[in-house]
């Protein structure tokens, strides 16, 4: 699956500020105020739906961030708000530095050993506080490999579909 298409997690809705419809929001852009310039939001509003919200607003606030979206002008229209993820298309993003990956483009990829092995499909991936981990499945099977490159992820082709790991099969 190509880029188009897919949407990219980079926030949540997680609180109500004052009573003119603001919110309060987490941003996992870099830096956090990037959210703003990402429009418009894709809000998942139930399993399989969603709302595309543009001339949205927002600011820093004290340690967070604060968004006013257009029409909700109230405190219980905001209320309704609280706990959706905030979407945006894969073409907003620009384009990852050398060696740098957006992990909506990693999955999906065939994962095979530098023998040849194959591993599975990365299925997404997650971050610790040490790295990034590869979840990768087969059928039941799952693996986590840490996405440290040149160690574990020697090679990732976007265009081919693949990512090669240094990677014991039997782990």
């Amino acid at each position: 699956m190509t880029a188009a298409g897919r949407r990219v997690l980079v926030g949540r809705i997680v609180g109500l500020y004052g009573v003119q419809g603001w919110v309060k929001i987490e941003s996992w852009t870099e830096p956090r105020t990037q959210i703003f310039r990402y429009q418009p939001w894709l809000l998942s509003t139930a399993p399989g739906e969603e709302r595309g919200i543009a001339g949205v607003t927002g600011r820093p606030q004290g340690k967070g961030l604060i968004a006013h979206l257009p029409g909700v002008d109230d405190r219980d229209g905001a209320a309704a708000l609280v706990g959706h993820d905030i979407y945006v298309a894969r073409e907003q993003l620009p384009p990852p530095g050398k060696d740098e990956y957006y992990w909506v483009d990693l999955e999906g990829l065939e994962v095979v050993t530098t023998e040849g092995a194959a591993l599975g499909r990365v299925s997404h991936l997650f971050a610790t506080g040490a790295n990034d981990v590869v979840v990768v499945r087969d059928g039941g099977r799952e693996r986590l490999i840490p996405f440290v490159q040149g160690v574990y992820v020697r090679s990732v082709d976007l265009s081919g579909g693949r990512m090669v790991v240094d990677w014991d099969p039997e782990f």
